[in-house]
């Protein structure tokens, strides 16, 4: 059962990352991954959100599943941040390349531990 979860969860984020990153993406014209980076960072804060809630006891391993494992692991990318990078560093965009990857890694952790916190407060 729990594989179903996972794949009930990765149905749902799989198509919203592809969805969400043509969106974001089109309203940008630049040679910046603007939509991976969207999604990334949506991903982690609500991956902080579910894990606070695993902490705190109030996310069952189901939850977990469902929306850590399967809609943020299918929401989220590294692949495709990894690719668009080092596509940035062939094209000769080596400084938006240094930007995607210092970017992403501030905001994704920022947002993870904003998703974190947020839920501990709704929680007590």
């Amino acid at each position: 059962m729990n594989w179903l979860l996972v794949i009930v969860g990765a149905a749902v984020g799989a198509p919203l990352r592809y969805l969400t990153d043509r969106a974001v993406q089109a309203r940008h014209d630049t040679v910046f991954p603007w939509g991976t980076f969207a999604v990334n960072v949506a991903g982690s804060l609500v991956l902080g959100a579910v894990t606070s809630a695993a902490v705190a006891g109030a996310a069952s391993s189901e939850v977990q599943l469902l929306l850590g494992t399967g809609f943020c692991g299918a929401l989220t990318t590294y692949s495709t941040f990894s690719y668009e990078t080092l596509r940035l560093v062939e094209d000769g965009a080596r400084f938006y390349a240094l930007v995607n990857v210092a970017a992403s890694v501030v905001a994704a952790t920022g947002a993870a531990l904003i998703g974190f916190t947020f839920s501990s407060a709704l929680g007590q």
